[in-house]
């Protein structure tokens, strides 16, 4: 009987787009590894998208190694399961050494050197490890979600599936965010009365002066810029991302506009007491904040324009639609009819079981374009890892090909020390 091999030269750690990326260019290098997965390929696209979901990001910005988009609507918004699809395609494509159904539960530096993985499939050793399971671990709800009424039913975001699944009556969308205008938007279509606690997420374009803003973003060098030239730096990895569609063919998201139709807005819910949702004076505040943002990216386009001599159609400037009246500072839960809260309030990190000193303070790991202080680890994945395309797949290729090169320059290296 043959011993199953149980050390490898390099074992990535999440078998999703970026561990399959990064197999990609280790299989090119000729690089022995193995991907050890907990679930299978795109598991939180199956398992954590609502029915309705589609990409926000164009079909042409999905750029996994060797496999762009190959369908037939490059300017589209592929919708789930075409995602799903495009994933499976590429694992069929490029046949990663995968094994799935394995948890990692320990990972941890080997005596001399090295790592070691403890799994549920048993102990693995390997020289050189990269971590690629992402930044979005544990669905992030607030404290105050335990002071509302065992009456109301609560989900995370990442368990809303469709408005029919919900009990009936109205719903608060509590977060701004892509996933939680999204989700207010997919309510409101299906006729439900939505209130949304709007936070400070800011709001992007779609389509202007003749394009998607993302082709004058990108023509614009905007996804190439790394965090070390962002105006916020490291700081940006923690902000909300703009909040816009691909739905039935890519529109803006304008919150004001919803709330003419009927959609009740209200500042950060501050707290529930009583059976009252309390809310802060920051609404009209907030609203104006993602159209300060709107505005500036229309603006950038018409400098990029302007300095180009591009020929393009000129747009009419923004006028907002409404504006928030007198301040609602509390509602009354059974008064307003609502029988269902969404959180979609984001998710947290969780790196515990990673027992090696690559973490922050606030246990976020500290890398330089995913190249850990600890030889040999590295991470992949992670939002603004290194660009605004680190963790999407328009830019994890660029990502996965660097890290690929820093593990066949140490390989190499440890050839010649051993040699």
């Amino acid at each position: 009987m043959t011993t199953p091999n149980t050390h490898y030269p390099v074992i990535v750690v999440g078998g999703g787009q970026a561990g399959l990326s990064i197999s990609y260019f280790l299989q090119e290098a000729g690089i022995e590894h193995l991907v050890l997965e907990k679930h299978r390929p795109g598991h939180a696209w199956r398992t954590e998208r609502w029915d309705n979901f589609c990409l926000v990001t164009p079909n042409w910005q999905c750029q996994l190694p060797g496999f762009p988009y190959p369908g037939q609507d490059p300017f589209g918004f592929m919708k789930k399961d075409e995602v799903l699809d495009y994933i499976d395609a590429y694992v069929e494509r490029t046949r990663p050494p995968l094994r799935t159904g394995v948890t990692v539960d320990a990972l941890r530096r080997r005596d001399g050197a090295g790592f070691e993985l403890e799994t549920s499939a048993g102990t693995f050793t390997a020289d050189q490890v990269v971590i690629a399971v992402g930044g979005y671990h544990i669905p992030s709800i607030p404290r105050v979600a335990e002071r509302l009424p065992a009456s109301v039913a609560q989900i995370h975001s990442s368990r809303y599936r469709n408005a029919a699944a919900l009990p009936p009556g109205a719903v608060l969308v509590v977060g701004s965010g892509q996933s939680g205008c999204q989700i207010a938007e997919d309510l409101h279509i299906e006729g439900r009365k939505v209130h949304l606690c709007v936070g400070s997420a800011p709001r992007a374009p779609r389509r202007y002066r003749g394009r998607d803003a993302v082709e004058w973003l990108h023509d614009m060098g905007h996804y190439d810029m790394p965090i070390e030239r962002h105006p916020l730096k490291e700081r940006v990895r923690g902000k909300a991302n703009h909040y816009l569609t691909g739905r039935d063919g890519g529109r803006e998201i304008d919150l004001r506009r919803f709330a003419l139709e009927g959609m009740e807005l209200h500042g950060r819910l501050t707290n529930v007491a009583g059976g009252r949702l309390h809310f802060a004076d920051d609404l009209a505040r907030n609203l104006d904040a993602a159209d300060e943002t709107y505005n500036r990216i229309r603006a950038g386009i018409d400098a990029h324009i302007a300095a180009k001599g591009i020929e393009a159609p000129v747009d009419a400037p923004y006028v907002a639609p409404w504006r928030p009246g007198a301040l609602v500072p509390a509602i009354d839960l059974a008064e307003a009819g609502i029988a269902t809260v969404i959180w979609a309030t984001g998710f947290r990190s969780n790196f515990t079981w990673v027992e090696v000193p690559a973490f922050d303070g606030k246990g976020y790991p500290t890398h330089r374009r995913g190249v850990s202080a600890v030889p040999g680890l590295y991470f992949l994945g992670l939002p603004w890892l290194h660009t605004w395309g680190s963790g999407r797949f328009s830019g994890i290729a660029r990502d996965a090909a660097h890290i690929a090169g820093q593990i066949a320059r140490r390989d190499a290296a440890s050839d010649r020390r051993t040699g």
